[in-house]
């Protein structure tokens, strides 16, 4: 799935690690990512989290979207900050999942909470 996702390996999104309803990825924060407060946009950081989530959910092997998706953002990241998503599968019900994803900074400071739902597509 993430040899085809042009969106986030445009951005410099690398996947780490994936498999058994966890994920890794990471990211970093480039100057067309920065907004006029000279810290990383939240869209990225969202973007980043999303797709740690997307490779978590559909580690399992059936074609799996987002339902919804929430993050808190907790601290800022700047230019040049190396950003870690480290996503966990919390449950899986029918069709339906949740996960939660820890975005940190390179220094190990929680940047962003995202919370997941995922659900699985008939016939996929």
């Amino acid at each position: 799935m993430f040899d085809a996702d042009l969106a986030s390996r445009a951005l410099g999104i690398e996947l780490v690690e994936a498999a058994d309803g966890a994920a890794v990825a990471r990211m970093r924060v480039t100057a067309a990512m920065v907004n006029g407060h000279a810290i990383a946009h939240g869209g990225y950081v969202f973007l980043l989290a999303d797709t740690a989530f997307a490779l978590a959910c559909n580690s399992h092997g059936p074609v799996t979207v987002a339902a919804g998706g929430d993050i808190t953002f907790v601290r800022p990241a700047r230019e040049g900050d190396l950003l870690l998503a480290r996503a966990t599968e919390r449950t899986r019900y029918g069709r339906s999942g949740i996960y939660d994803v820890t975005v940190t900074r390179d220094d190990g400071e929680v940047v962003a909470e995202f919370r997941g739902r995922s659900r699985t597509l008939n016939g996929a």
